[in-house]
């Protein structure tokens, strides 16, 4: 039986406006198993980013229990917390996020640094991470030399790279064009068939199809929670029409 790496159990989460308390997350249940490949989707405004917020580890539920890997989140400290999360998650977000003026290898080698790893490994550690993703040829180029849909790839060889157990990807393909959009979730695919847990948030049925499971939230409930037909990303790309490459 596969084992959970997140449970979620009756988390809400309030903010307050003013002298008013509005709930982003209604008592939200969630398990997600280990090599599991998870879509969430919703509209603006339905909790999707805070629940990707409190997965991470970026925020706290205001109620609720949540475990990370087996870990009761609610109990650690600043510290505790920052460790956990970078030792067990890693991140990918649709603004990239990399260093400019900085190179593909040196914005993959930064989790290790500060994760006091010496700097020689962490910089054989990065390339491998730009191996794996197809970037192996891009190592010394910085983000203003590649295409978007690289320095995507880059971004995810700094998830990968302190081999965390889940990636948690917010809107991944936002800024990504049709083609490029399949390469990205043909990776994620390839990642997942070798044992990665992925979540996924994204607004497009197109990328969530890839996925193997559609959690769907309203009003910081879920809404729907169900198998996806789970297309083939490389199947997908192979019938698309040749283009150069990006």
């Amino acid at each position: 039986m596969a084992r959970p790496l997140i449970e979620v159990e009756g988390v809400s989460r309030a903010f307050h406006v003013g002298e008013s308390s509005v709930l982003a997350l209604r008592h939200v249940d969630l398990r997600v198993d280990e090599g599991e490949m998870i879509a969430v989707m919703g509209a603006s405004g339905s909790g999707k980013s805070t629940l990707m917020n409190i997965l991470g580890c970026l925020d706290r539920p205001t109620t609720g229990r949540y475990r990370l890997s087996g870990i009761a989140v609610e109990t650690l400290d600043d510290d505790a917390l920052a460790e956990l999360r970078n030792h067990v998650l890693g991140f990918v977000f649709q603004g990239f996020n990399l260093i400019p003026r900085t190179t593909a290898v040196e914005n993959v080698t930064l989790p290790l640094l500060y994760a006091h790893v010496p700097p020689r490994e962490a910089r054989e550690q990065a390339i491998v991470a730009l191996r794996r993703v197809g970037l192996g040829d891009r190592l010394e180029h910085q983000p203003n030399e590649m295409s978007g849909g690289q320095q995507q790839r880059v971004a995810i060889a700094r998830a990968l790279v302190t081999n965390p157990r889940v990636v948690l990807a917010d809107e991944p393909t936002g800024n990504l064009d049709s083609r490029t959009t399949v390469e990205v979730m043909a990776l994620f695919q390839d990642l997942n068939h070798l044992g990665m847990t992925l979540v996924i948030v994204t607004h497009e049925d197109d990328v969530a199809r890839y996925c193997r499971r559609v959690l769907m939230l309203r009003d910081g409930r879920i809404l729907s929670d169900h198998p996806a037909a789970h297309g083939s990303a490389r199947d997908d790309l192979a019938r698309m029409p040749a283009e150069e490459d990006a």
